[in-house]
């Protein structure tokens, strides 16, 4: 018998504890994967917001980390945009809301002002339009939060406590946050938050955004114009940000929880499997195996059943996770698709896991002397 064949008939023949080896593997290496996938998509989802705005410069209150508590007056962005090297000014004031008559219970609002550019820039389907100064109580909404609602251009949304709103366009992006956000005007928001004269903050474009000097210094010319002003690049701004910190510093603490039980799993059940099997390592050592082939059977157990868990626990975590992203719940809050870096580190820590469980258990048993394990009833 060969001495792969002889390994995979070790793993085999206890079929009950290889089995649920490996189900808490698949858990465990599952949950690392569909908590980092998250965290990575969620800050290349929002990046890719701005990448595809051309943003070079966000501007937020000094000290709010969280896009809902900045203030900052809608009279900045005049100022923003006579700096040299402005190209244009996106104004905005984000809230969430909900619509429990619909069945949506988290819902990001978007108050734009109409006919902007940033406004014109929205990929707006056929048969609607982006907000125009007309359109007091219009509103556009992103193709998965239309299909959540039932909702086509020309029917009505009660928002606001403040009758009803007409769907005037619906925005087509690949981008969760936006494919489930709503727009309305900045007006029609200002009055629901009670924040007349009040933005979230501003999203800067300028004339050359790949010349990081001239980024450097319009973005320290905004910072200059008022103590309470905060400028940032894009790229800092999204992984500055509370949520994105609190989403990260989660998925890692879980992951690490998640893969110490996993470990304590596979070292349990290879420190029994040594233990049951000290006649049969005797025999082995009897017969005129070294040491060394001793530990290789052992890791080699080890890390198969810490592969399949791992193969097993990434595909459920690729398969399930974006369904569960899809929930009113959490749809728009956080990108629910997992990454090859994701699936990547899955494999290996299952690997990693496969050879740290199997050090010790693998150390004991070519430690055994044969006659010792032979008597071993």
């Amino acid at each position: 018998m060969r001495f792969h064949t002889f390994v995979l008939k070790n793993v085999v023949r206890r079929r009950i504890r290889s089995t649920l080896t490996v189900i808490g593997m698949a858990v465990a290496v599952g949950a690392v994967v569909a908590l980092v996938g998250i965290s990575n998509s969620s800050i290349r989802s929002f990046l890719a917001i701005y990448t595809n705005q051309k943003i070079a410069i966000i501007v937020q209150q000094r000290g709010a980390k969280q896009r809902l508590t900045s203030t900052l007056s809608d009279k900045l962005g005049e100022q923003i945009a006579r700096i040299p090297g402005v190209k244009q000014v996106h104004t905005g004031l984000v809230d969430y809301t909900s619509l429990e008559d619909l069945g949506i219970n988290a819902l990001v609002v978007q108050g734009w002002i109409p006919d902007s550019a940033a406004m014109r820039a929205l990929n707006v389907q056929p048969g609607g339009h982006w907000l125009t100064a007309a359109d007091r109580r219009g509103v556009l909404l992103g193709q998965d939060l239309a299909r959540s609602l039932e909702k086509k251009v020309g029917d009505k949304i009660p928002l606001f406590d403040d009758g009803q709103y007409t769907v005037i366009g619906i925005v087509k992006s690949s981008i969760p946050y936006e494919s489930s956000s709503m727009w309305v005007s900045l007006a029609a928001l200002q009055k629901f938050m009670g924040r007349e004269g009040q933005v979230t903050g501003y999203s800067v474009v300028v004339d050359h955004p790949d010349d990081d000097a001239e980024v450097e210094r319009i973005r320290e010319a905004i910072a200059a114009i008022g103590s309470n002003i905060e400028a940032q690049t894009a790229a800092n701004s999204v992984t500055s940000t509370t949520e994105i910190r609190f989403i990260r510093a989660t998925s890692w603490i879980t992951s690490a929880i998640a893969i110490l039980i996993g470990a304590i799993g596979i070292l349990n059940t290879m420190i029994v499997s040594v233990y049951e099997r000290t006649h049969e390592i005797g025999i082995l050592r009897a017969i005129g195996w070294r040491r060394s082939r001793i530990v290789r059977m052992i890791l080699i157990e080890s890390v198969l059943l810490s592969l399949v868990g791992g193969i097993v626990g990434t595909l459920s975590a690729v398969v399930v996770t974006p369904l569960l992203g899809r929930h009113p719940a959490v749809a728009g809050l956080i990108d629910a698709h997992i990454g090859a870096p994701a699936i990547v580190l899955g494999i290996v820590m299952a690997l990693v896991v496969g050879l740290l469980g199997a050090a010790y258990p693998a150390y004991r048993g070519a430690q055994m002397l044969p006659t010792e394990a032979l008597r071993h009833e």
